[in-house]
């Protein structure tokens, strides 16, 4: 089992982080200078995957255009002397090999991801959800895919969450193979506290079998009139096996205005032409708050 091609659903219409993204795709809020779906390309790509496809839809020709090449920028650069910033605009257009499919309707992440199914031709493939952005050592996605390709199974990141917090996520109850998988027995979306299994909490990042295309044909709309994948990755559990695996990283939910805030932070601290500003700027801000 080998992993080489990526799904990247962006066709939702960010409601979370309104009133920006009425004119905005949520994948392009700025992480400091560089949208936030460009880390989850940058993450794909690192882990080795090959091929991407982002799956857009109305007011999204954004992450179309940010990907693709920039002829008359580049020119306008190079005449001007400005060769950092072409080397920079380049090598987005060269990235990696993306494609696009657009969700003409918004019927959920389970209706995005069937329509990966032509593109993945019976592969397994991992996904990558927009809205998390994770800093780790060594790519989350690519932990996933290093248990998938050796046990020959889909795997699911999850991460522990606080007990108030589980009615945002998907929740697994699953069997403990050591602390960071699980052999998954059951899984629920969006569980009230006293409801929820555990507090395991599903995130954006999954490799999955191509047999997951047959139990979304066969799922039906759930909350929101929306075609959950939570719902298809339970049935699938009825004939296939299926493990979680604890991603080892800071994971920051860029659909939310804290988690927006927290990952441009970080990711400012991580460059080293602006941490000292940053570290320096918090300091102050800090003082002059607790001194109000």
């Amino acid at each position: 089992m080998k992993v080489r091609k990526a799904v990247i659903p962006a066709a939702g219409l960010g409601t979370r982080m309104l009133p920006i993204t009425k004119s905005m795709p949520k994948e392009m809020l700025p992480i400091v200078d560089r949208p936030a779906i460009h880390y989850v390309v940058e993450e794909a790509i690192k882990a080795g995957i090959e091929d991407i496809l982002i799956i857009t839809g109305k007011g999204k020709r954004a992450i179309e255009d940010y990907f693709d090449r920039s002829f008359e920028l580049e020119y306008y650069l190079r005449e001007r002397g400005k060769f950092e910033e072409l080397k920079q605009v380049e090598e987005i257009g060269e990235m990696v090999d993306i494609y696009y499919v657009r969700q003409k309707k918004p019927l959920g992440l389970g209706d995005a991801i069937l329509h990966a199914e032509k593109h993945v031709n019976g592969e397994p493939f991992a996904v990558l959800l927009g809205d998390d952005i994770i800093i780790s050592k060594k790519p989350a996605i690519k932990q996933l895919m290093e248990v998938a390709e050796r046990k020959n199974t889909s795997v699911i990141g999850v991460e522990k969450v606080p007990w108030e917090l589980v009615s945002r996520y998907g929740i697994i109850n699953g069997q403990k193979i050591d602390e960071q998988l699980y052999t998954i027995t059951d899984m629920v979306e969006k569980p009230s506290p006293d409801e929820a299994p555990s507090n395991m909490a599903i995130i954006g990042r999954y490799v999955l079998i191509p047999e997951i295309f047959d139990f979304l044909k066969e799922t039906p709309p759930g909350k929101g009139g929306e075609i959950q994948l939570t719902d298809a990755l339970r049935a699938m559990l009825n004939e296939y096996e299926m493990l979680a695996k604890v991603i080892s990283g800071r994971r920051y939910d860029i659909g939310t205005r804290i988690g927006f805030i927290k990952a441009n932070i970080e990711l400012s601290l991580l460059r080293d032409d602006l941490r000292e500003g940053v570290i320096l700027f918090i300091k102050n801000i800090l003082q002059e708050v607790q001194d109000e």
